[in-house]
């Protein structure tokens, strides 16, 4: 009779461990295909935002903010503090707007973090996940993957587009330049500022402490070949609770950070995103002013250049002309007896300055006469114009003389 209780019991203790350890292992995940209300376990803080039509918009026009959104529960990472992570896995979609085409601030990081908001984070290349003081602190026990848009050499970012793994720093321990490899094994490049839609995909194997980060065009199978793959063992970084969401942070550029879908899973792979049912992102397209100078200002440009080009020549030809029917002389035959003292009456218009008012000495029967000087020699001289109305003719004035 005891040695059956004994056995009962014994059934009974190891019936318990096991569940217990089977509940501790379980798997748990979530799937936001779109976040349409009721959003209550969703946590938004600083600029972040849900649109109407269910696009998790992380930051907007302001400048130099931060914004957060997280999963409000508690995710389970350890079966105890002091046991290796779990596997886990997420994939999400994103979009950047930024209203100057090829720049953005600063970027959207997916995060895990100890606790669902991260207070005395700065905005800019800071991303809203540390600030100057404890980026780099071991203490921050912060995992992040990182959509940068902005080069911040002090963290030896190696371009303006680019994707890392972040360990308590924004120093990346892995990082490329964003883009996917495709069925050929050939790389293609992706912009992150292109203004359309994009999925990633982040794994981490709790056995092998394999981390990969994959993404592709939307809409676009998941490639064989990660784009960052790395290993490291998260286990003294990530605490046995963790909270799982998103940081971005604005800086200088006007840009706006959304995220369309997203699905986590600890203990198992993160359910695949239903695309089809993801809300519609809006299309940027150029204002009416940026079309014009994209289009339109080429075309004006194409039949402008030659009529300026020929109104120039036209105008130059004139003024050549008018030019020299001002300053062109008639030689008369009475005139050639005073060849040797005769002066251009070009040279005469620059000594007078134009025969301008201000030079008038007199004016008498002949016509006007006007102080000057000679711009070769600088001698003063007084030049006598004769008026049209004049009785006398010119010859006259020249046999006076």
């Amino acid at each position: 009779m005891f040695v059956k209780q004994l056995l009962t019991m014994v059934c009974f203790f190891f019936s318990l461990l096991f569940q217990c350890q089977k509940s501790s292992s379980q798997s748990l995940d979530f799937t936001y295909n779109g976040f349409r209300p009721p959003l209550t376990d969703l946590s938004l803080q600083g600029i972040a935002t849900v649109t109407p039509n269910g696009l998790l918009k992380l930051t907007n026009t302001t400048l130099q903010k931060t914004a957060h959104a997280f999963y409000t529960k508690p995710i389970r990472f350890k079966d105890s503090p002091n046991a290796t992570v779990s596997s886990f896995s997420t994939t999400f979609v994103f979009a950047i707007h930024s209203f100057v085409p090829t720049l953005s601030t600063h970027g959207i990081a997916f995060v895990v973090a100890p606790n669902a908001s991260i207070h005395n984070a700065t905005a800019s290349q800071y991303m809203g996940l540390f600030n100057i003081v404890n980026n780099g602190n071991y203490t921050n026990h912060v995992f992040a993957v990182e959509l940068d848009t902005i080069r911040s050499t002090d963290f030896n970012d190696p371009d303006d587009n680019h994707v890392g793994i972040d360990i308590n720093s924004l120093t990346s321990v892995k990082i490329s330049t964003a883009g996917y490899w495709d069925e050929k094994g050939q790389f293609k490049n992706l912009t992150l500022t292109s203004r359309k839609p994009m999925q990633v995909w982040v794994d981490y194997d709790g056995r092998t402490h394999q981390i990969d980060v994959t993404m592709a065009p939307f809409r676009k199978d998941k490639p064989r070949k990660p784009l960052v793959s790395t290993v490291r063992d998260l286990s003294s970084v990530i605490l046995q609770d963790m909270f799982v969401g998103f940081s971005s942070a604005t800086g200088t550029v006007l840009s706006e950070h959304y995220v369309l879908g997203w699905s986590f899973g600890v203990n198992g792979k993160a359910p695949p995103l239903a695309l089809a049912k993801l809300p519609k992102f809006p299309r940027f397209g150029p204002t009416k002013i940026q079309r014009f100078y994209k289009n339109g200002m080429p075309v004006i440009a194409l039949f402008m250049i030659p009529l300026l080009f020929i109104f120039s020549v036209i105008f130059l030809v004139r003024f050549i002309v008018r030019r020299r029917r001002k300053f062109a002389e008639e030689l008369e035959d009475w005139e050639t007896e005073f060849a040797r003292t005769r002066m251009k009456f070009k040279d005469l218009y620059y000594a007078t300055k134009g025969f301008k008012k201000n030079g008038l000495l007199g004016s008498g029967g002949f016509g006007s006469v006007y102080k000057g000087v000679m711009p070769k020699t600088k001698k003063k001289i007084a030049v006598k114009k004769v008026s049209n109305e004049s009785r006398q003719g010119l010859k006259e004035f020249c046999l006076r003389s």
